[in-house]
């Protein structure tokens, strides 16, 4: 018995050292060991059920980072299939266009180029517009609140029997499509700051604002941004910017104004990287830009909200 035990332990230790021993070979690259492309982002991979669709198929977790022409320009990537996405798929005539942005040239370069998307193959290499290579960190704060009526009483959906939450949607210059007012993290910035800052910048356009105007809209902020809040997603983002090189992670984290009184008191103004800032309605008919319809699925589960009209998916879950 104790032979067996050792023998099966031993057999084991074999097996994962010829696993960490695996390499991918990568069209004008040097050999890189799988697991350092493959697994860049320790909590990606405890997240991928979020980006899959409903029936979780895993095509539908990296779709809008394969989708041509690439945004801002012209540039089509290569075909990419869903069933050679994974790295560990062999390919050997994967020959994906490169392409970095030329604003994105003319700045700073960081980290490795080598590094691989976690996700898989995307039909592009290089940095495309995104700054840094590997991983570059947004934050996406999602500001909700109850629609109510005239009377101030929470309206409820006529079909699911649940209140309708609403939360701060920004039309976005570059593509036209709506979503989370966020933005990339700074060098050295805590999350919570970026949320906040962005939040103020498209939403409420609060650099274009006086002094003291600034000043009352970081008061109301902070008395928002200081309360209990939701941590709704953390991870790898399925978004149209990403390359092999180069892709999107993010925190997507709820506020929530439960009484109304802070956010009925700030009046939204587009600003920054936004065209329109508006409250929209929650619900499964939202077609929203990269990942963000989403993580607003996952908050109206969390809050209990109406989401569609059709009665098994409000009682069994999203």
């Amino acid at each position: 018995m104790a032979r067996r035990l050792l023998g099966r332990a031993l057999a084991a230790v074999s097996l994962s050292v010829a696993l960490a021993s695996v390499t991918v070979k990568s069209p004008g690259c040097r050999r890189i060991p799988a697991f350092r492309n493959s697994f860049s982002s320790c909590w990606f991979h405890l997240n991928t059920n979020v980006m899959s669709g409903s029936n979780g198929s895993k095509e539908n977790s990296h779709n809008k980072a394969r989708t041509s022409p690439y945004p801002g320009s012209k540039v089509e990537r290569s075909q990419v299939p869903n069933e050679k996405v994974g790295w560990l798929v062999e390919w050997q005539d994967y020959n994906p266009v490169e392409y970095t942005a030329v604003s994105v040239l003319a700045g700073p370069r960081w980290a490795d180029p080598q590094i691989r998307n976690p996700a898989g193959r995307t039909g592009l290499v290089g940095r495309g517009l995104l700054g840094r290579w590997g991983p570059n960190h947004a934050a996406d704060p999602i500001i909700t609140r109850w629609k109510k009526d005239s009377s101030g009483n929470k309206i409820m959906h006529p079909v699911s029997g649940k209140h309708i939450l609403q939360f701060v949607a920004i039309k976005r210059k570059d593509c036209g499509e709506w979503a989370i007012p966020g933005g990339m993290v700074d060098p050295g910035e805590k999350i919570s700051a970026t949320l906040k800052r962005e939040f103020g910048e498209e939403a409420l356009n609060s650099l274009q604002k006086t002094s003291a105007e600034k000043r009352e809209i970081e008061e109301k902020l902070h008395k928002l941004f200081s309360q209990d809040h939701l941590l709704i997603y953390k991870g790898y983002v399925d978004d149209p910017r990403n390359t092999d090189n180069a892709w999107m992670e993010t925190e997507a984290v709820n506020y929530h104004d439960e009484t109304g009184e802070i956010m009925d008191n700030l009046t939204l103004e587009a600003g920054d990287d936004a065209g329109k800032v508006k409250w929209v309605d929650i619900s499964d008919k939202l077609k929203l830009y990269a990942s963000h319809f989403q993580f607003i699925k996952l908050v109206a589960e969390k809050r209990d909200a109406h989401w569609s009209e059709d009665s098994e998916a409000d009682c069994h879950g999203l």
